[in-house]
C-alpha cells in the first residue's frame, strides 16, 4: 500500500506540472504543446489520483481550476488599495487636453506614455501571498469588492502558484476576466444543443460568470485574465509600468498584449489611431485604449481626484454591433494585386447607416472565425473603420454548410494566385489582369498622384473594359474623337479631359513616381527619391547600394525600386511616358532651396488653415529647405498656427517658440521678414 501511495504522490507531483505548464503555454504564451484530448487524458489522471488518495491533493492543485462546491453567498471584501474608475474620452482633442493637463502638472519633466488595449471585460484584483493565490475580488465601487477567489482558481490560464525564484511576499494584481469570441461561439453551441438561450455578448457572459455561486459551471465558461495594473504589494521592485508588466510575466501571470511606450505624445496619439484598425485581428472585445503614464513616481506625485487617477485616462471608441446574414464572399483586386475578401451582407441598420458590405481582411481570418456563406453573423463598426465581421452565431448555422473556398486563380484575369512570403496575403501577379489596370489607372489620376480630373471610377471602367486604355501610354494617346465614342461622353467633357491629360504631363517625378504602383512607394518616399535623383534616368542607373543609402529609405524599400527600375515592366512603363512628352524630372514643387529662409529649420504645423492643406504647406515647408515635425519641443524653430491651434500653441508660447499666422509664414519663405 506505502509503495501505491508514494507511486500516486510522485505521479501527482509530475501531473500537477506538467499541467501548469501546459497552461502557462496554452494561455499566456499562446503557443500550445499538446493536444486538447492529451491535456484532458492527464487531468482525468491527476483527478482520479486525487480522489483515490485525497490528502495528497495540493491547495493549488490543477484540478481545482474544475470547481468546488457552492458557496451560499458571496463575502464582502475591503480593497487595501482602491481600485477607481478611469476618467474617459471619446476624441482626439480631449486627449490631447489630458497630455496638457498632465504637462502643466509636472512642469519640464520628461514623460513617457504607455498605450495599452482596453479589453472589454470585468474589473478584478487578484492577491498572491508567498507565491499562493489566496484571494480574488471584484472592482465593487471601488472600495469594497465580492470575493471571488472560488471563480477565479477555474481560469486556467492564470496560475494559482508563481513561478520563478524571487516570489514577492505580496503581490496584488489588477486586470480584466474576459472571455474570447471563440470561446463564446463554443460555449453558445453547447447551450443550443442543450436548448437554453445563447449569450449575445463576452462581456456579460464573464459579469455574470465569475459571480456564480457555483464554481463548476464557471470553469465551463473557459474564461481568462488579463493583468493591467498593480494593487498592495510587498517585494517586487518596478520603478515604471513596463518594468512592472515585465517581471508579472516572469511569474507566469498574463498581461494585456500588444502595450507600446512612447516618449512622444504624438506618436502615442498616432498610435492610438493606427491600432484601432487592426482590432479585427484580436479575439477578445476591445471598447478603447488606455494611455497613462509609464512613471510609478509620476503617478504617485499626480494623485488621484475623488473618483479617478490624474495619470491616466481611456481613449474609448463607440462600438456598434448587429446580427446579420452573410449572404456571399466576394473578392476584391487591389492595384498591386491583393485579393481581398468581402462579405455581402443581408442589409442591417448600425450606426445610423444601412451596411450591406463588411470586409473580411484576408483568407486567415475567415479561417479562424470559420466565417461560411450563409452563416448569421455579428457585424461591428467601431470608430471610422469599415464594419466587420466579430463571430459567427454558428448556433444558428443550419446544418454543416461548406467552408469557403478562397479562389485559387484570379476571378477576373484567371491567373494563378500566390501567397506572399509571410502567408497573410494573396495575390494576382498577372501583369495583364484588368482588376489590377483598373485599380492603378484609378490611382494615377488622383489628386496626389497626377491630377487628373474628370477620370473617376465609371469613365476608368469605360476605358479599361473597352481595351481603350490598356497602357499609361494608351492614355496619352486618347483623342477627342475616341473619347466621344465611349457612352454618355460629350465634347465638353472630352475636351476637358484631354486638356486634365496633358496637364498632368508637368507634374513632375515625384508625383510620376507616387503614381506608378511600385510597391512600397507613396508620396513621402516618392519626394525623397525625387529629390536625392533629380531625374528617372538618374534614378534608374543607381545601383541597389546607392539607393539603400538615402535618407529615410530603408533596404525593402531599396530592393523594390531597383527591382522595378530593372523589371521589363519598368522599362517599358518609363519608355511610353518618355515618348508621352511626360516630364521625368524634379518639379519646382519637388526642389529644395537649402539656401532660404526655413533651411534647417523645424516647424510644426498645428490648428485649422485657410489658405494651404495639410500635406500643401507641409510640401512648401519642405521645398524651402525645412523639416516638418508632429509636436513642439525645444528643438522647433516655428510654429505655423491656425485657428484652434490648442495645446501646440500654449506649449510653443511657454517655450517662447515663434508663431507664425499663415500670412507670416508667406512672407518669411518671399525672403520677407514677418510683420
Amino acid at each position: 500500500m506505502s509503495n501505491d501511495r508514494s507511486a500516486a504522490q510522485n505521479r501527482i507531483v509530475q501531473l500537477s506540472d506538467e499541467i501548469r505548464e501546459y497552461d502557462h503555454q496554452y494561455y499566456v504564451l499562446a503557443n500550445p504543446t499538446i493536444t486538447d484530448l492529451e491535456y484532458d487524458r492527464r487531468l482525468r489522471e491527476l483527478q482520479d489520483l486525487e480522489n483515490q488518495f485525497p490528502d495528497l491533493a495540493a491547495s493549488d492543485s490543477p484540478t481545482k481550476r474544475l470547481g468546488d462546491q457552492p458557496l451560499d453567498g458571496l463575502a464582502q471584501v475591503t480593497h487595501r488599495v482602491p481600485m477607481l474608475s478611469i476618467e474617459n474620452t471619446y476624441t482626439e482633442q480631449e486627449l490631447r487636453d489630458f497630455f496638457t493637463r498632465t504637462e502643466k502638472l509636472l512642469p519640464g519633466e520628461s514623460m513617457q506614455w504607455v498605450v495599452e488595449l482596453k479589453v472589454d471585460g470585468v474589473a478584478a484584483s487578484i492577491r498572491y501571498e508567498n507565491g499562493l493565490l489566496v484571494q480574488a475580488v471584484t472592482r465593487g465601487n471601488g472600495e469594497v469588492g465580492d470575493d471571488i477567489t472560488h471563480n477565479i482558481r477555474t481560469l486556467r490560464g492564470l496560475p494559482q502558484r508563481l513561478m520563478g525564484d524571487s516570489i514577492p511576499r505580496v503581490l496584488e494584481v489588477r486586470g480584466e476576466v474576459y472571455m474570447t469570441n471563440a470561446d463564446l461561439v463554443l460555449l453558445n453551441e453547447q447551450r443550443a444543443q442543450a436548448g437554453d438561450a445563447e449569450f449575445k455578448n463576452t462581456r456579460n457572459v464573464t459579469a455574470g460568470s465569475i459571480r456564480l455561486l457555483d464554481s463548476k459551471i464557471c470553469s465551463q465558461r473557459r474564461l481568462r485574465f488579463f493583468c493591467h495594473g498593480i494593487g498592495f504589494c510587498e517585494g517586487i521592485q518596478a520603478s515604471n509600468h513596463m518594468e512592472f508588466l515585465e517581471k508579472v510575466r516572469a511569474l507566469g501571470i498574463p498581461t494585456t498584449p500588444n502595450v507600446c511606450c512612447f516618449s512622444d505624445k504624438e506618436e502615442a496619439i498616432a498610435h492610438c489611431n493606427h491600432i484601432v484598425e487592426t482590432l479585427h485581428e484580436l479575439d477578445f472585445e476591445v471598447d478603447g485604449l488606455v494611455v497613462k503614464l509609464n512613471s510609478l513616481e509620476q503617478r504617485e506625485t499626480l494623485g488621484t481626484t475623488s473618483k479617478c487617477p490624474r495619470w491616466v485616462i481611456a481613449y474609448k471608441i463607440e462600438k456598434y454591433e448587429a446580427v446579420t446574414k452573410l449572404l456571399e464572399i466576394k473578392t476584391q483586386i487591389g492595384k498591386t494585386g491583393t485579393v481581398t475578401p468581402v462579405g455581402e451582407l443581408q442589409p442591417v441598420e448600425l450606426a445610423g447607416t444601412t451596411v450591406s458590405r463588411a470586409s473580411l481582411h484576408n483568407v486567415e481570418e475567415i479561417e479562424r472565425k470559420d466565417i461560411r456563406p450563409g452563416d448569421w453573423v455579428v457585424v461591428e463598426k467601431a470608430g471610422k473603420i469599415i464594419p466587420h465581421i466579430v463571430r459567427v452565431e454558428k448556433h444558428r448555422r443550419d446544418g454543416d454548410p461548406p467552408r469557403y473556398q478562397f479562389p485559387t486563380r484570379c476571378p477576373e484575369c484567371d491567373s494563378e494566385l500566390v501567397r506572399d512570403a509571410q502567408g497573410v496575403y494573396i495575390r494576382c501577379i498577372s501583369k495583364q489582369c484588368p482588376a489590377q489596370w483598373r485599380q492603378r489607372l484609378r490611382y494615377f489620376a488622383t489628386r496626389d498622384c497626377m491630377d487628373i480630373e474628370g477620370l473617376g471610377e465609371k469613365l476608368v471602367n469605360q476605358l479599361v473594359d473597352s481595351e481603350m486604355v490598356n497602357s499609361f501610354g494608351d492614355l496619352y494617346a486618347l483623342t477627342l474623337d475616341r473619347l466621344m465614342s465611349l457612352e454618355r461622353m460629350g465634347k465638353k467633357s472630352a475636351e476637358n479631359l484631354l486638356q486634365g491629360i496633358a496637364a498632368s504631363k508637368e507634374r513632375g517625378l515625384s508625383r510620376v513616381l507616387n503614381a506608378i504602383t511600385i510597391r512600397h512607394v507613396g508620396q513621402r518616399v516618392a519626394q525623397i527619391l525625387a529629390r536625392r535623383f533629380g531625374d528617372m534616368d538618374s534614378l534608374v542607373a543607381a545601383d541597389l547600394e546607392t539607393i539603400g543609402s538615402t535618407n529615410e529609405i530603408g533596404p525593402v524599400i531599396a530592393q523594390s525600386v531597383y527591382d522595378f527600375a530593372h523589371s521589363e515592366e519598368g522599362i517599358e512603363l518609363v519608355r511610353q511616358l518618355k515618348e508621352a512628352g511626360v516630364s521625368l524630372k524634379t518639379s519646382p514643387e519637388d526642389a529644395v532651396d537649402m539656401q532660404g529662409a526655413l533651411a534647417g529649420k523645424t516647424i510644426v504645423v498645428t490648428g485649422s488653415l485657410i489658405k494651404y492643406s495639410r500635406d500643401e504647406i507641409e510640401r512648401k515647408i519642405e521645398q524651402h529647405g525645412g523639416r516638418c515635425a508632429s509636436s513642439v519641443s525645444k528643438k522647433t524653430d516655428y510654429v505655423v498656427a491656425g485657428e484652434s491651434a490648442g495645446s501646440k500653441l500654449e506649449k510653443a508660447q511657454s517655450l517662447g517658440i515663434t508663431i507664425l499666422s499663415e500670412a507670416e509664414f508667406d512672407a518669411l519663405v518671399s525672403s520677407e521678414a514677418p510683420q
